[in-house]
């Protein structure tokens, strides 16, 4: 939504970034500016730079950046119209009536509440008679009411329409129901119906404590035997954790990812209060910045069965590209942590936990279970994949100790253990030279943004146009300069429009900076903030002229080209056809 520009010059005035960034990170001044360890991405060296006097925050490491806003939309996961709503609450602001605006928020609280008294109804339902056979399951499965009421676990009765019937006595609408993804709708005669039926209850709840889906599981035999919420405008799977709004205050210095709602459950009901699971997909890269937000460190309990095995490969560098140390601990004479919990207790568990192994010994058993050792073939070229894997490792320590267990394991001395990793190593470092050298040699390339959804089709105006863009944010005063310049000359649509806003706010007097732009991604945010940092040279008059007559030369060629082919276009149509003159 447009909010009036003089109330988000007020919001940003009142929401130093520095105060707001704070709140998420722990920052130390270094001249006029702050740094921290960032929030978006795993790192030990401080690369998260914050300028107060700007009202700017960047990451040298994974370059996000933007202003107060825009760090909300990112830390929180919030809509541009969420975040300016969070941050007018913090400041003790009133946001200006925007009736769109206002009607997807009022969605959005209108399917949480209905969300809430869903759950509510749940639980009350698995207290009354309709709920006996998942009262009874629960209580099977060594849940008591303690737990049941932490996690508010209910049960959906066996009925077409006995959720629906109880939220439309409640007011709410079918439309509400159908976007809240708690019914579904039949094809025959378009009657909604209870989604879940039958099932005992998980209310998903996000970090901020509203119930945004559910899991449902089954009592019968039906399939699925879990069944969760669809994705809605308040539910993204990718997006969320359950359990993670009890286990963000756990003591405990990890955190444990598990594949169910019952083994997460369990873990809590045992003392391990820090079990999050996700929610009937895989790992996300998503879920991996999520987690890293609240831990550095992350256990891995996933099944023993291949399906497990491959999902454990597959979380380990998504959850090391987001900074976190990763174990993985694998199950014993239990096929998952709830039946582990309840034939051997908390405490020979916790032992397990101490034993769990790094991801490296982890993925070097993995490989060796691939390969019979007795046989010397077999042996060989387990010897060449560990080698392969060991060579990957980041420093030489690592590589020296491995190799010694790798070597014991294949009956080879160190020695010859240590030329093949070498030789990997070698080869590894070849790869990675000539794949820079490939990025060295196509320098126009190397000027794209890294974000695919922002290409550049001129890269000789769009560096003139980036130019600008940061020329005006330094000083605002140049974009005097440029009274004859529009934004349909700009070949980036992007950087055409954050020309436009800042034309238009520095005309009417207001505040030209990064932080009160809006209508932008995250992406797009953290490149113009990316733009703005690396603008090392003069900000002159002479410069800025220079880059105008460039944006200006370059439309009028693209325009001489574009009439050049339709003219050959033409020219080709009028040969085929044998038309003359």
């Amino acid at each position: 939504m447009a909010f009036p520009p003089s109330f988000l010059d007020e919001l940003v005035a009142r929401n130093p970034i520095e105060d707001v960034v704070g709140q998420y990170v722990s920052l130390k001044r270094s001249g006029s500016n702050l740094f921290g360890l960032c929030p978006f991405h795993g790192e030990k060296t401080a690369s998260f730079s914050v300028a107060p006097d700007k009202g700017i925050y960047y990451c040298f490491g994974c370059h996000k950046g933007g202003g107060s806003i825009n760090f909300m939309m990112e830390i929180e996961g919030l809509s541009y119209p969420d975040a300016v709503r969070a941050l007018a609450k913090r400041a003790g602001m009133t946001v200006p009536e925007d009736e769109q605006y206002q009607s997807r928020y009022r969605q959005q609280e209108r399917l949480w509440a209905l969300s809430k008294e869903a759950a509510r109804f749940y639980v009350a339902q698995l207290y009354a008679p309709a709920g006996a056979e998942g009262l009874a399951y629960a209580r099977r499965r060594g849940m008591p009411k303690s737990t049941l009421t932490r996690f508010g676990i209910g049960f959906a009765p066996n009925e077409w329409t006995a959720m629906t019937d109880a939220m439309r006595a409640k007011g709410y609408t079918d439309e509400e129901l159908k976007e809240s993804g708690l019914v579904s709708v039949s094809q025959k005669n378009g009657r909604i119906y209870d989604r879940f039926r039958n099932r005992l209850m998980f209310p998903i709840i996000d970090v901020r404590g509203n119930v945004i889906g559910f899991g449902g599981r089954v009592m019968d035999n039906s399939t699925p035997k879990y069944l969760n919420s669809p994705e809605t405008i308040i539910f993204n799977k990718r997006k969320n954790l359950f359990a993670l709004n009890l286990a963000k205050k756990t003591k405990l210095p990890y955190l444990i990812l598990v594949e169910g709602y019952m083994d997460a459950v369990a873990l809590h009901q045992y003392g391990f209060d820090c079990a999050v699971a996700s929610l009937g997909t895989s790992l996300t890269e998503e879920h991996a910045v999520l987690l890293s937000r609240y831990t550095e460190n992350v256990v891995l309990i996933y099944d023993g069965d291949e399906a497990g095995q491959r999902a454990t490969r597959r979380a380990i560098p998504m959850l090391e590209k987001a900074g976190l140390q990763v174990k993985v601990l694998q199950m014993r004479d239990a096929k998952d942590p709830d039946e582990y919990l309840k034939k051997f207790g908390a405490d020979k568990f916790k032992n397990l936990l101490e034993e769990s192994s790094n991801r490296v010994e982890y993925q070097l058993n993995a490989i060796r279970k691939k390969y019979d050792l007795r046989e010397d073939e077999q042996r060989v070229k387990f010897i060449g994949e560990a080698a392969e894997f060991i060579s990957s490792l980041g420093n030489a320590v690592q590589r020296e100790v491995y190799g010694h267990r790798v070597a014991d394991a294949a009956k080879i001395s160190y020695d010859a253990m240590k030329i093949e990793v070498n030789k990997a190593y070698k080869r590894r470092i070849a790869r990675e030279k000539k794949r820079q050298e490939k990025i060295d040699l196509a320098p126009a390339q190397a000027l794209q943004p890294k974000a695919r959804s922002i290409r550049y089709d001129n890269i000789k105006s769009a560096m003139a146009e980036e130019t600008i863009i940061a020329m005006a944010l330094k000083e605002p005063a140049l974009l005097d300069e440029a009274q004859d310049l529009k934004e349909e000359e700009f070949s980036s649509g992007l950087l055409g429009s954050v020309y436009v806003q800042l034309r238009s706010r520095h005309d009417q007097g207001l505040d030209v900076s990064l932080g009160v732009l809006s209508d932008l991604t995250g992406e797009e945010m953290s490149h113009i903030t990316g733009i703005y940092q690396r603008q090392q040279g003069p900000v002159s008059e002479q410069a800025f002229r220079d880059c105008v007559r460039t944006i200006h030369a370059e439309h009028q060629a693209s325009k001489v080209d574009s009439a050049d082919d339709l003219m050959a276009l033409r020219n080709r149509y009028k040969e085929r056809k044998g038309i003359k003159g």
